[in-house]
């Protein structure tokens, strides 16, 4: 059974125990760092955020890094001056030590699923589609009615396209990746790369997007960590993002986290 953490009891943790393993955070960034917003460009980053994960990038040997559905470049803007370790795209781009060490290609089709997609979004007002080049996503937060005519066509845009293409379904929104991508797959490709290596890594993700990563971590002996409710194979959950900012505010002034910060109260 997963435990669901009250940010209200953050305060309360104590100075951690002796022994405990060296770490590997790796965190989703919509739903996670941010709380959710209406359209994709909309979000808002608390301020003090980027300044505390290059603290705890400091205080964990530099094994942090951002596995995310966003292109790698939105991940350093929203983030700037820094630059983390990152596996954008849903895993179809790895940064490490700044350099992109893996980048799948975009699928041959995918302009011809965007005119099917950009065609649906001028005839439904409040759809909205994101040209990743290599992946491309419709949103439908704004019009919830349209759920079910959305991945209608989505799934069979994926159908078309063949097993080159993966249709990742989230929270309002369905998006085209390259098969070979996934957070979790991601996640084992870091893992294996110093600094990550045999630390013990822990996820935080917030959708079904992230379940393979969770799926991945646990594999290894990991963490894995759900923002939020809904049916997941992540071991506890902290209750939203403002929860999870507590943790990881609170650690980056003390210079120190370690799994035992994620499973207190």
């Amino acid at each position: 059974m997963t435990n669901l953490i009250d940010p209200g009891t953050v305060s309360d943790i104590q100075d951690l125990p002796a022994g405990e393993p060296a770490i590997a955070l790796f965190l989703d960034f919509d739903g996670t760092l941010v709380e959710i917003a209406p359209a994709p460009d909309e979000v808002r980053l608390d301020r003090r955020v980027p300044a505390a994960l290059d603290a705890l990038r400091t205080s964990l040997s530099g094994a942090l890094a951002l596995v995310s559905g966003r292109p790698v470049s939105f991940l350093d803007a929203a983030l700037e001056p820094y630059k983390f370790d990152a596996a954008g795209l849903h895993g179809a781009q790895v940064r490490l030590d700044g350099e992109i060490r893996a980048q799948a290609d975009a699928p041959e089709a995918m302009r011809s699923a965007l005119r099917d997609m950009v065609r649906f979004a001028n005839s439904n007002v409040g759809i909205i589609i994101e040209d990743k080049r290599i992946s491309a996503a419709l949103h439908w937060r704004l019009a919830p009615q349209l759920k079910d005519e959305a991945l209608e066509l989505m799934r069979a845009v994926a159908a078309r396209m063949g097993a080159g293409v993966r249709l990742q379904e989230g929270k309002s929104v369905a998006e085209l990746v390259p098969a070979s991508a996934s957070k979790g797959t991601a996640i084992a490709h870091l893992m294996q790369a110093a600094p990550y290596a045999g630390r013990m890594p822990v996820f935080i993700g917030d959708d079904i997007t992230d379940e393979d990563g969770f799926e991945a971590v646990n594999a290894l002996g990991g963490l894995s960590i759900r923002i939020g409710e809904g049916e997941t194979r992540a071991k506890i959950r902290i209750a939203s993002p403002t929860g999870l900012r507590t943790i990881l505010l609170d650690a980056a002034e003390r210079g120190s986290l370690t799994a035992s910060c994620f499973s207190q109260g």
